[in-house]
């Protein structure tokens, strides 16, 4: 791969996520080579993917060039490639454009959908990680929906207006109230020969209630808003099986649904090259020490979702969200100009600044260290806090307006069939009309 030779040590961060951005903008003025590789050249603000999937947002406003984000980096280099391996021994990293080495290496390559082994659900169901994702659930939802407008099958048109998700977590919720508030305010005015009071939406969570990771306050207020809405939630229910056409659950619930959005966990996007003994087995994460080094380098750091950091508070790791991403990624940094002036590292220490979701139209959960509340003043915090986190000032622009647009004319812009999602199972002739 094309870098130009250097003397200084070079520092190579796999992954321009929260945790690769937060590391890299502030290691200006460092005296070493810094080489960002993402298989993606822009930046993906992941918790607002869920309204690219529902036609609230473009895509392009919520992702920013990586190139752009860090243009004043000086000796910086970005370079758009997918990593298939690390030789921790020779120091050689491998990609599809080609190898190169380096001398400190930082792995941010956040998580990837975990289907827990499930191929038949793995091959059938829609992930939502990343852009292309969310574009093919927009895609598929509104294709079922015209195909329920002309067909002539009941049972069919049924199973088309059912919508499935997998997993009551914070982007399960979000996707559910968003789907709720389609049927009540879009749907209607756009399909007025369908009867989308017919369209129904289940939330299906394997533990006793949703948002599991937030407080039993939260929880509990999420649970009365969605229910509101209408939304069907199936709690201590695990998802046995989706071949394209019906959904069935361990205790034997059936549904016939083709929409079934699976948003039930993650796992570590690890890199090949990493023994076993560094990864943790349950949930594919990296173990790494107090100051972000995998276990048996001290070259070698993890950030974000991939680093599994025990300490006495998060015995289990620190929650795999934007904030530990960003304030394990800043503090690197300190380290690195640490590390190269031969000073002591200082450890990572989680500043918790609180939780949230949201649910709807003046319809969201906030679990702050101190305080849990929900409500319209929620949803408040809710918009502010990610318009303000999104990279950009034209997409905080764009977002701003789009969310004004929505407030006041109870519509979504971008319901747009751009390319057609083909449908596995009905290419394959399982589903006929």
């Amino acid at each position: 791969m094309n870098l130009p030779k250097t003397q200084e040590p070079r520092i190579v961060i796999i992954g321009g996520g929260f945790a690769g951005i937060s590391l890299a903008k502030r290691l200006s003025g460092l005296r070493a080579q810094i080489v960002m590789v993402d298989r993606h050249n822009y930046h993906n603000f992941q918790p607002l993917l869920y309204q690219v999937s529902t036609g609230g947002l473009e895509p392009d406003s919520i992702a920013y060039p990586i190139r752009k984000i860090l243009k004043r980096l000086p000796q910086f280099y970005f370079r758009w490639a997918e990593v298939s391996s690390v030789d921790t021994a020779s120091r050689k990293i491998h990609t599809d454009k080609g190898d190169f080495t380096f001398d400190y290496l930082i792995l941010a390559t956040g998580t990837r959908t975990n289907f827990f082994g499930n191929a038949e659900i793995q091959k059938n169901a829609m992930p939502m990680k990343t852009i292309p994702q969310a574009l093919n659930i927009r895609s598929l939802v509104l294709q079922n929906l015209e195909k329920a407008d002309y067909v002539d099958d009941p049972e069919l048109r049924k199973g088309l207006m059912t919508f499935c998700i997998i997993g009551a977590g914070p982007t399960g919720v979000e996707l559910a109230g968003a789907f709720a508030e389609l049927k009540r305010h879009v749907f209607p005015r756009d399909y007025r020969h369908l009867d989308v009071s017919g369209m129904e939406i289940y939330l299906f969570e394997g533990s006793h209630q949703v948002l599991p990771p937030m407080s039993d306050n939260a929880s509990e207020k999420a649970h009365s808003f969605l229910e509101k809405l209408g939304v069907k939630i199936i709690l201590n229910s695990m998802v046995r099986s989706y071949d394209g056409e019906f959904l069935e659950t361990e205790d034997g619930m059936v549904l016939r649904t083709a929409n079934c959005i699976w948003a039930a966990g993650v796992t570590g996007a690890l890199v090949d090259g990493f023994a076993k003994e560094v990864t943790d087995k349950r949930t594919g994460r990296l173990e790494v020490d107090r100051y972000n080094r995998v276990q048996g380098f001290d070259h070698i750091f993890a950030i974000g979702d991939i680093a599994l950091m025990r300490t006495e508070k998060y015995p289990d790791g620190h929650p795999q969200m934007a904030q530990p991403a960003i304030q394990q990624g800043e503090l690197l940094a300190k380290n690195f100009k640490r590390l190269l002036a031969g000073k002591q590292l200082q450890p990572f220490e989680y500043k918790n600044k609180g939780n949230m979701a949201t649910i709807g139209r003046n319809k969201a959960v906030v679990d702050l260290p101190w305080l849990s509340f929900g409500g319209a003043m929620a949803w408040f915090i809710w918009m502010f806090v990610h318009l303000m986190s999104l990279v950009g000032f034209r997409n905080r622009v764009v977002v701003f307006f789009n969310w004004a647009y929505n407030y006041i004319n109870y519509d979504k812009a971008t319901r747009l069939i751009v390319r057609p999602f083909p449908s596995k199972v009905e290419k394959e002739g399982e589903i006929t009309e």
